[in-house]
């Protein structure tokens, strides 16, 4: 069960998310920026580095992303959770198979969909949400989540 504080997150996030055209883009910018960021994360020297034995900081950083998650829905949690094992098996098969470093196929990709994004909200004529408030960065992947969610009937 999401929390009032997801539910109001969601509310003011769809307030500038309305424009059919400005939605389309976000369903495919604002995951290819969430894999990008994992894998620039990635590519920044020290970040596969391990703190307490096994535990890289990678995973700390990922730790407090799920924690963030989970306060606003525990079922949001488990499925940005499976989000980020499928962008970390990507991640991976791209470091060893891709003809490209990480980072260049990441900032392409980054620059790409932030550019779409800007886009979407010129045609929509209203600002980003994450310009209000930074938390908005965490807030559109779970709002298309919880949108995937309620379509499908999965309670959260």
């Amino acid at each position: 069960m999401p929390t009032r504080r997801a539910l109001r997150l969601f509310e003011e996030y769809a307030q500038s998310h309305r424009y059919p055209l400005n939605l389309r883009v976000h369903w495919i910018a604002v995951p290819v920026i969430f894999f990008s960021t994992l894998g620039l994360l990635h590519a920044v020297p020290g970040m596969d580095a391990s703190v307490y034995g096994t535990v890289q900081v990678i995973d700390l950083v990922l730790a407090a992303v799920l924690l963030y998650y989970a306060s606003l829905s525990v079922g949001l949690a488990i499925g940005m959770g499976l989000c980020i094992v499928l962008c970390e098996w990507v991640i991976g098969e791209l470091r060893f198979h891709a003809p490209w470093p990480l980072w260049a196929i990441c900032s392409v990709l980054f620059a790409g969909a932030w550019t779409a994004q800007f886009l979407g909200h010129r045609v929509e004529g209203r600002k980003p949400s994450f310009l209000k408030d930074v938390q908005f960065l965490l807030v559109g992947p779970a709002w298309l989540l919880a949108k995937s969610y309620n379509r499908t009937g999965i309670p959260y």
